[in-house]
């Protein structure tokens, strides 16, 4: 059952009736984003609740306050991702997957007996990594502002027909009342009020 026939529940009787959605304003990248941002949000809540149990699967233990703190960081870079300002929360999340790949570095020398674990945790970070970048380069350009330069406008005048074309179309065009029309002056056009 689609999210429309849901909302159609709490319809009273004379609203019209949702048949259909339309197209999505939201671009690939901005989807990307907000997955990335809603992955964000789990991971984040992991390290938080469970950075134990993370550190002694990487062999990280005595690092569970630093998982923590990466905890934190994802939850605090999940918020502009799934804002308005997407390249914000993106960019700190590249700037965290590279400090998620320095400490995981640390924990692919031989003497770790989990390095396999933490070799497989560095390609799924590479793996986010590239699809951060593709997510913030995407949405860059989708949103992209001329930086620094006012648009120039110069050759259009908003009235399609020129100035003088369009001077009174608006009162040979439609039918104003009489109490509309402005004539004279203002202090003419004002009711008279006895005191």
């Amino acid at each position: 059952m689609s999210l429309t026939n849901i909302t159609g529940v709490a319809r009273s009787e004379g609203d019209p009736r949702v048949e259909r959605k339309g197209p999505s304003s939201l671009s690939g990248a901005d989807r990307l984003s907000r997955a990335l941002g809603w992955f964000s949000i789990g991971l984040g809540v992991t390290e938080l609740v469970a950075p134990g149990r993370l550190a002694r699967t990487l062999g990280l233990e005595g690092k569970e306050g630093l998982i923590r703190a990466y905890g934190a960081r994802e939850l605090a870079s999940a918020v502009p991702t799934l804002s308005v300002d997407k390249p914000i929360g993106l960019g700190a999340r590249i700037g965290g997957d590279a400090l998620d790949l320095a400490t995981l570095a640390t924990a692919l020398g031989r003497d770790n007996p989990k390095r396999h674990n933490a070799a497989i945790a560095t390609a799924l970070v590479l793996g986010i990594t590239l699809l951060d970048v593709a997510a913030y380069t995407g949405v860059k350009a989708a949103h992209r502002r001329s930086s620094g330069s006012a648009r120039d406008y110069f050759d259009r005048s908003g009235l399609p027909r020129g100035a003088q074309a369009s001077r009174g179309l608006a009162r040979k065009d439609f039918d104003i009342p009489p109490d509309y029309r402005a004539e004279g002056t203002v202090a003419a056009a004002l009711p008279v009020v006895a005191s």
